[in-house]
């Protein structure tokens, strides 16, 4: 059966509705005609203009992303620019691009639930709900195997494959409860410290968010943007794998492997 870019939109935002996600946010249809047909779907964190260029290469007809393409409100579209020479190439090789943002990371089963899942986290809450709704960003919950914070964080990169993290305070400290923000979670500092958590798992964490969780007693590990969000990746293609073959959609999921994480530790 073929399927169309609308066919896989619908998908997406019946797993992940749009009013989920932040205000400030730009998820949706990037680019792209929603009735053009799809035989092909890469998945990947970032629309980077390498990957897409190799999409086009390929004859991918549709990209799907974490981070919106289009993110800001353009006033004019440049080819001789990075993001104008991005919009060109995908609109002339008739390549669709999708992105689910924040309303994938409150989402049942999105970006945090992954992390969590990874993690060996048991959820029992959210960390910030959206308005009217038991959904939202961030999750709050137990590990069933506590361990002192430097443990943890050895668990965590080893788990993650990382080449290194950052955290704060004591790494003797007994953690049994945590709550977690998949790719920044600085601004939710304050939900942190309010609830009853001992540790803040996030990425992009700040100086003075390590200082204020030194100074409540509490601790911070920053696992890194890129590693606490690649995860999703796998987490899209295999749902949609598992749509296509459910609805008989003659279509080829694939999970990208040309990103990586663009800090370098020495």
């Amino acid at each position: 059966m073929s399927v169309t870019v609308a066919d896989i939109c619908a998908f997406m935002e019946d797993w992940a509705p749009l009013t989920l996600a932040e205000q400030w946010d730009n998820p949706g249809l990037q680019v792209g005609d929603p009735q053009w047909p799809v035989k092909t779907v890469w998945v990947a964190l970032d629309p980077l203009s390498g990957l897409l260029r190799s999409a086009a290469a390929n004859r991918v007809d549709l990209v799907i992303t974490h981070h919106p393409m289009i993110f800001h409100p353009l006033r004019a579209i440049n080819p001789a620019t990075g993001l104008g020479g991005d919009i060109k190439l995908a609109l002339e090789a008739g390549m669709a691009v999708y992105c689910a943002h924040t309303n994938l990371d409150s989402a049942a089963g999105g970006v945090n639930d992954v992390l969590a899942a990874h993690l060996g986290l048991t959820c029992t809450g959210v960390l910030e709900n959206q308005p009217g709704s038991e959904l939202g960003i961030g999750r709050v919950g137990y590990f069933e195997e506590p361990a002192g914070l430097a443990e943890l964080c050895l668990r965590i990169k080893r788990g993650f494959g990382l080449k290194g993290l950052k955290y704060a305070g004591d790494g003797g400290m007994k953690i049994e409860r945590a709550a977690i923000c998949s790719g920044s979670g600085s601004g939710l500092m304050k939900k942190f410290l309010a609830g009853d958590a001992q540790v803040f798992i996030s990425g992009d964490l700040h100086y003075h968010d390590a200082r204020q969780a030194e100074q409540c007693g509490r601790a911070v590990i920053d696992m890194g943007h890129f590693a606490s969000e690649k995860i999703v990746v796998r987490a899209i293609a295999e749902r949609l794998k598992a749509r296509a073959k459910e609805a008989g959609w003659d279509l080829e999921v694939v999970e990208t492997d040309l990103e990586r994480d663009p800090f370098v530790y020495l």
